[in-house]
């Protein structure tokens, strides 16, 4: 709604007259006195029913400027004066995109990273899983495969630089 107290409106509404808004902004107020002057033989109450019929007619003009100012809104307006800490519809199309767009990169990532370890031999790929993925030390995994430290540590090396070789070459 356009601001209720400078509309035609109200300053009719709590006027004690009739007030006239002109198209160039100003205003004529007919007051009780005036409209019994210049009309003769009419009452107060005439005045009355007169000023109850602009205000009427006032009324439904700020409700009709009001409908067809709704309507020449642009959904950004309305968006972010009705709710301004909530992504806009462009910004969360955008933001699904780019989630689309990072998913398939992952995808991506995580199918060369599959072809990766299947050119890793069977102990290379527990031990490498072991390490990377479970986050067990090289002592650990000697530890629980019965062999030593230096072979586990060699083997991550030659696991690293398969995988290494294998992006390169992708």
């Amino acid at each position: 709604m356009k601001n209720y107290k400078n509309s035609d409106y109200a300053l009719n509404k709590h006027s004690d007259g009739i007030v006239y808004g002109f198209a160039d902004g100003s205003m004529l107020t007919i007051t009780l006195g005036d409209y019994l002057a210049e009309n003769p033989g009419m009452t107060e109450d005439d005045f009355r029913e007169l000023k109850e019929l602009s205000d009427s007619i006032y009324l439904q003009q700020d409700r009709d400027w009001n409908a067809q100012n709704k309507r020449n809104k642009s959904i950004h307006s309305i968006h972010e004066s009705v709710l301004p800490n909530v992504a806009s519809p462009e910004e969360i199309m955008i933001s699904w995109i780019d989630e689309q767009e990072e998913a398939e990169n992952q995808g991506q990532r995580l199918r060369a990273a599959y072809d990766a370890l299947d050119m890793l031999t069977e102990t290379q790929q527990r031990r490498y899983l072991a390490y990377h993925i479970d986050g067990l030390s090289g002592s650990e995994i000697a530890e629980r495969e019965g062999t030593t430290q230096q072979a586990i540590s060699k083997s991550l090396c030659l696991a690293e630089t398969k995988i290494k070789i294998f992006v390169k070459s992708s």
